[in-house]
């Protein structure tokens, strides 16, 4: 069963992942790696992007991981890549076709601030074969828009989607974040609203994070006023928008296939579904992240560095070898984030009935506090368990995971 299964997941084609750090302005909420930089910036760092893809096969190697030629998937993210040059963003897909064959019907993202699609942009994106495109709108609120630094304006969204419909894009997602300061029930209302009249076919819904990586994170947690802080709404009024989300969209025939993402049928994101379902994907750029199947561990993950002073320095491979444990727990937290769930018979085959036996007083624990739900072998997160699922992926961690972190 082992042989089996290795064989098939070096049949599997990569997912490629291409990070462009770059934006017109940085937002106050934002945790990337990105920020706003001079545009002599851009073409040295296509030149080094272009340069690491070409090197692909020799830092797999390096790496230990097995790396196939065959991809199904690319997604340009950010930043905003279409910040880029016309001619910047040929060769990062020219690079990308020289170095990999990528499969008829491959899903092809790109990641776009509303504004940023100019005719000629647009243009470039077709030839390029991109087919889907993700809209960086938070909000269909102006005000709400404004306060966090996005340049756009809801009649901006509205134009883009339709102009990418006439050149043939139809698979568009819009991003929403349910916490952005002023907002209010009313106002929440509104851009899903607007979102469902909008017809597009997949939605992503993420709940404001409040951390120390961005300026608004840092500013509510000192308590203070800068960036409209003192107007965000508490941790519950969030909750409830991102509750009201679920039940409006799930109505408007947008199913919810994992925490944060809806779609109509046939247009779950296959990019992301390799992440959480373990499949193989490669990285490039600032802060890009990659897993691979490997001979001597189970998998392993590596990075680039995550500041672009030290990407440009060619700064080494962050590296971390994943051992069976490690994988089976991934199993749970990255599995249980879908809605279809986990099921714990075909764990036991991939994993052996006593590695998952001996998590299941924790599964037992979890369905009684109802945040997990068992339907036969199947467990998913109720409702309740998504609001806290970072409390139910933390139980799946061991603290000591035995792997082994090294730069190469």
């Amino acid at each position: 069963m082992e042989k089996l299964r290795n064989e098939i997941m070096q049949l599997m084609p990569l997912g490629i992942y291409i990070s462009v750090p770059f934006c017109r302005t940085k937002c106050s909420y934002c945790n990337f790696a990105s920020d706003v930089f001079s545009r002599a910036m851009f073409e040295r760092y296509v030149d080094r992007m272009c340069a690491e893809i070409a090197q692909a096969p020799e830092s797999a190697a390096r790496i230990g991981g097995r790396i196939e030629s065959e991809i199904d998937s690319i997604y340009l993210g950010g930043g905003t890549p279409t910040v880029l040059d016309d001619s910047q963003l040929k060769r990062i897909f020219l690079a990308t076709r020289q170095q990999f064959e990528v499969t008829p019907g491959a899903e092809i993202t790109v990641e776009c601030a509303p504004g940023t699609l100019t005719a000629e942009r647009l243009n470039t994106l077709v030839s390029c074969g991109v087919n889907r495109v993700s809209l960086g709108v938070q909000s269909f609120v102006d005000r709400e828009a404004a306060a966090v630094g996005r340049l756009h304006k809801r009649s901006t969204v509205l134009d883009d989607i339709e102009r990418l419909r006439a050149a043939g894009i139809t698979n568009i997602n819009i991003d929403l974040i349910a916490g952005l300061p002023h907002q209010t029930t009313e106002s929440w209302q509104e851009s899903l609203a607007e979102t469902i009249a909008s017809g597009v076919p997949h939605v992503s819904v993420y709940m404001l994070e409040v951390d120390e990586d961005s300026r608004l994170g840092r500013e509510l947690i000192a308590g203070g006023t800068r960036y409209h802080a003192h107007f965000v709404p508490d941790e519950e009024a969030t909750a409830d928008f991102y509750v009201a989300a679920c039940e409006r969209l799930e109505a408007a025939g947008l199913k919810q296939y994992e925490i944060s993402n809806f779609a109509r049928p046939g247009f779950d994101s296959r990019h992301n579904l390799k992440y959480w379902t373990r499949q193989p994907y490669l990285g490039f750029g600032v802060d890009a992240h990659s897993m691979l199947h490997a001979s001597e561990s189970e998998a392993v993950r590596f990075s680039t560095a995550d500041s672009l002073d030290k990407y440009m320095a060619e700064a080494p491979l962050s590296k971390t070898a994943v051992t069976r444990a490690s994988a089976l727990e991934e199993s749970f937290f990255l599995g249980l984030r879908l809605n279809r769930g986990v099921n714990l018979r075909d764990l036991a085959t991939d994993f052996g009935n006593t590695a998952v036996a001996n998590l299941r007083e924790i599964v037992d624990e979890l369905v009684s506090t109802e945040l997990l739900l068992r339907e036969n072998d199947v467990i998913r997160l109720t409702s309740r368990g998504r609001l806290l699922s970072n409390e139910v992926f933390q139980r799946f961690l061991a603290p000591d995971d035995c792997v082994s972190k090294t730069g190469v």
